[in-house]
């Protein structure tokens, strides 16, 4: 690693504390070591500083250096000596294949800010290639002026809600207005990719595979347990080709030695994801020739995690929206797989169990303003998504989930196909469903969804107890106080398996076991 104090002050060089290769940002109660060295990055701090400082026409060194963490992102605000601020980026091994993922983004923003008036930030530099002197790819983008919307949200009042809810309904809507003609994710002309694989879209850019990490099996442990990407990642002209890029990469997630995964009781055998991914595939090949689910299928890029922490607002106006971050991954989908998701700033408030008090109330009612008015932006102005909005979202439920079945275990997808084939009739289906459980499949499925359900209640008992989120990441500050918890709550969950196991009501201590999702006990 080089240091040249020429472009970094001395005093500010990275201590242990602000490692800049390293993920710092918080610990796992699941996997933490798998975790937080799948977020290690080797490069040249110095060299991103010497990067970022010829970005700033009138800067000779940089004097303050932030670190931020992200799930699949590394995050520096660097502070020049001429106040000059901009932020570099560098992608996680995790966040998706070598390249593609830098190319994609980069291609993504600059063809929006081509086509629309959207307060995305201006890329100042950024390369795509690892051998480049920093050592990994970048980005060095714009510092956005703002708030986070997450910050300013709980000072608002309900008229500043719904009128936050509305611009930024109509930043949606300009997304969602522009044509393409493929599913898959946008990149310049001459990125790295096969010709093979890039249809034309305009001049300089194109549409290419898709550069999710799912695809790409590079999510934490991935590529030991399956292998390689899947073999058809995109880009797909039409609908059925969409779909069987779907099989392909739930095919291709299923690791390739049955004894070593022996987890979860429900799991399902190799031969039952095999089973489940073909029916999934003839049920979904029923579903796209039917003309509502077309018509709700129009290729159609949005934001792919248009949520408050993403979006920047005015502090003296928290209706104008300043900056819009985060456009990794960012794809061409099917109008319906972004139809029915609901942003945090327009969800709709969880139900109170007992009796509420007079701020709840009011919350409840501010909380159901911004769904309606989020609702009707989307049916009434967004024709794109109005068709799969007003359809029955059973309908599209396959799509969300068929290629993720050995991570989200059987009993997730099988659901879903037993739901489908007993409405096939009353959802206006034409011809005879492709699928038809047994009465015994039917009942083995209720015990393993039954088990299913319990392993994501215990889940959410534990995100909300413990303050997590659905992998157990916890911030620094409060690890060893959230482990101490964790195992108070994994002894009282195993004390009430050994009163089950002695009552012999089924839920067996070896069962309840394997069921805890946190290992870190």
């Amino acid at each position: 690693m080089g240091n040249r104090s020429s472009i970094i002050s001395p005093r500010l060089l990275p201590t242990i504390h602000q490692n800049p290769y390293a993920y710092t940002g918080g610990r796992w109660l699941n996997r933490d070591e798998l975790e937080r060295t799948s977020r290690y990055i080797q490069f040249d701090f110095s060299a991103l500083c010497d990067r970022a400082v010829h970005a700033c026409p009138g800067a000779h060194r940089v004097v303050k250096h932030e670190k931020r963490e992200g799930g699949f992102n590394r995050v520096f605000l660097l502070t020049m000596d001429n106040s000059a601020c901009v932020v570099a980026r560098l992608s996680t091994p995790i966040a998706g294949p070598p390249r593609l993922t830098t190319n994609s983004e980069v291609a993504t923003m600059t063809y929006l800010q081509s086509k629309v008036s959207l307060p995305i930030p201006k890329v100042l530099d950024w390369s795509d290639d690892s051998s480049n002197p920093v050592g990994a790819e970048y980005i060095i983008q714009e510092h956005v002026k703002g708030v986070q919307l997450h910050q300013l949200w709980p000072t608002m009042n309900s008229e500043q809600h719904m009128l936050c809810t509305k611009a930024l309904s109509l930043a949606m809507k300009k997304m969602a207005a522009l044509d393409f003609p493929a599913y898959g994710s946008l990149y310049f002309s001459d990125a790295p990719i096969d010709t093979r694989a890039k249809i034309p879209l305009e001049q300089g850019f194109c549409i290419g595979p898709h550069c999710s990490p799912i695809f790409w099996n590079r999510n934490p442990g991935e590529t030991e347990l399956y292998g390689g990407p899947s073999p058809d990642c995109g880009p797909w002209r039409g609908l059925e080709s969409y779909c069987r890029g779907l099989i392909e990469t739930g095919f291709s997630r299923l690791p390739k030695e049955e004894a070593i995964f022996d987890e979860l009781p429900h799991q399902g055998s190799i031969r039952d994801h095999i089973y489940l991914l073909n029916t999934s595939q003839e049920m979904m090949q029923r579903l796209v020739e039917d003309k509502r689910v077309q018509d709700a299928a129009a290729p159609t890029l949005l934001h792919p995690d248009f949520h408050m922490r993403n979006i920047f607002m005015s502090p003296e106006d928290p209706t104008i929206i300043t900056g819009l971050i985060d456009w990794q991954s960012t794809s061409v989908e099917p109008a319906f797989i972004y139809a029915n998701e609901t942003p945090d700033f327009a969800a709709l408030p969880e139900e109170s169990s007992g009796v509420s008090s007079h701020c709840e109330e009011r919350d409840r009612k501010d909380a159901s303003i911004c769904y309606q008015t989020y609702d009707v932006c989307m049916k009434g102005l967004v024709p794109k998504l109005r068709p799969a909005r007003l359809l029955d979202p059973t309908f599209f439920r396959l799509f969300h989930y068929c290629h993720t079945t050995w991570r989200d275990s059987a009993p997730a997808v099988r659901q879903e196909l037993i739901e489908l084939s007993a409405r096939w009739n009353e959802l206006g289906l034409q011809g005879l469903c492709p699928y038809s459980p047994s009465d015994e499949e039917v009942k083995s499925h209720a015990t393993d969804y039954e088990d299913f359900e319990t392993v994501q209640k215990l889940k959410a008992w534990l995100k909300s107890s413990l303050h997590t989120n659905s992998d157990g990441w916890v911030p620094n500050d409060v690890w060893g106080a959230a482990k101490d918890a964790h195992r108070a709550a994994y002894d009282e969950w195993m004390q009430t398996a050994r009163e089950s196991e002695a009552q012999g009501d089924g839920l067996t201590v070896e069962k309840a076991n394997k069921m805890w999702p946190f290992d870190a006990r």
